[in-house]
């Protein structure tokens, strides 16, 4: 089973990149991947790596807040940046750029989480910040899209803070409690959980990608040149973030994928509910949802194959 799962984590890009362009150009394969299952692949994921965690692990993280305030305020200060600059410089229309700047202005994903994972990095310092960035999010996200765009955006803050519970802390929790508990048997699970991992986020970009593609395939190129670049740019400054106060790789990992990977999906909600006249809005969501995971198990790739004082 290790042998397996070990493979298909070095697989995970060229997988994930198959299923998206099936779910694209033949969405009829994948619709029976209902969207109302996204958060509980994520759930699974999560309780996943809730098992090879211990309470210890998050000990370590508020004792040093540093790098949570760190990473969180580099959230809120380069993605809404980056997407403001990118598409004024492409000259987006109104609506398209209202769709990219509310992804930059959302928190980061849990989907971050799951990347970070994967990618040996710091699994309790990335769930730290996405957890404190999405509880500031109903205030930075209205406020930062208002600044950018001068348009008001009202966020559902306890759907919000329901959402980060239910989808993260509580599996995790329940994980973390497992292992400590039945120890001996969780340990021997571990080995099959980049498998478990690889086939929830290939389930996640086939359900987006099938449901959206006709969004997507009717937008121009330059709205994919501008979501890639976005994401790819996060990940950059991130890391360069993580450089400039000297963290360690783990720690780096966790940065780089935690600012670069955005809670596209609140970004598309947000788009559909708060701008219902701007239908385009919600393209650059969609895209960025099936892109940032791909490019996240590139990432994941990269990163897991460069050793540190952890491994």
């Amino acid at each position: 089973m290790k042998r397996v799962s070990d493979f298909i984590g070095k697989l995970m890009a060229v997988i994930v990149l198959a299923v998206a362009a099936l779910a694209l150009f033949v969405p009829k394969t994948c619709l029976w991947i209902d969207t109302g299952w996204i958060n509980y692949l994520l759930m699974v994921v999560m309780f996943g790596m809730g098992l090879t965690m211990k309470l210890g692990d998050f000990a370590v993280v508020f004792s040093r807040p540093k790098d949570v305030i760190i990473g969180c305020i580099a959230q809120f200060a380069v993605m809404p940046l980056l997407a403001f600059g990118l598409g004024k410089l492409f000259g987006l229309s109104d609506e398209l750029l209202v769709g990219v700047v509310l992804v930059g202005t959302c928190p980061g994903g849990t989907s971050s989480n799951v990347i970070t994972f994967l990618s040996k990095g710091d699994t309790a310092l990335s769930i730290g910040m996405t957890s404190v960035n999405t509880l500031l999010a109903p205030f930075l996200t209205p406020a930062l899209t208002y600044l950018y765009l001068r348009k008001s955006v009202d966020v559902d803050v306890k759907a919000m803070f329901i959402s980060i519970i239910q989808v993260v802390i509580i599996p995790i929790a329940l994980g973390i409690i497992i292992n400590k508990i039945f120890g001996k048997y969780t340990e021997k699970l571990r080995d099959a959980l980049p498998l478990i991992s690889v086939t929830a986020i290939c389930l996640i970009v086939a359900s987006v990608v099938s449901h959206t593609s006709e969004l997507i395939l009717s937008t121009g190129a330059i709205v994919f040149v501008i979501v890639i670049l976005h994401n790819l740019l996060g990940y950059a400054f991130g890391f360069g973030i993580g450089q400039l106060f000297k963290m360690d790789m783990y720690r780096k990992k966790a940065v780089s994928i935690e600012i670069g990977m955005q809670n596209s999906g609140l970004a598309t909600n947000l788009a559909k509910t708060v701008f219902s006249g701007m239908p385009m809005a919600m393209v650059p969501g969609a895209i960025f949802s099936v892109w940032h995971n791909i490019s996240g198990a590139i990432l994941a790739g990269i990163f897991r194959r460069i050793k540190d004082k952890h491994d």
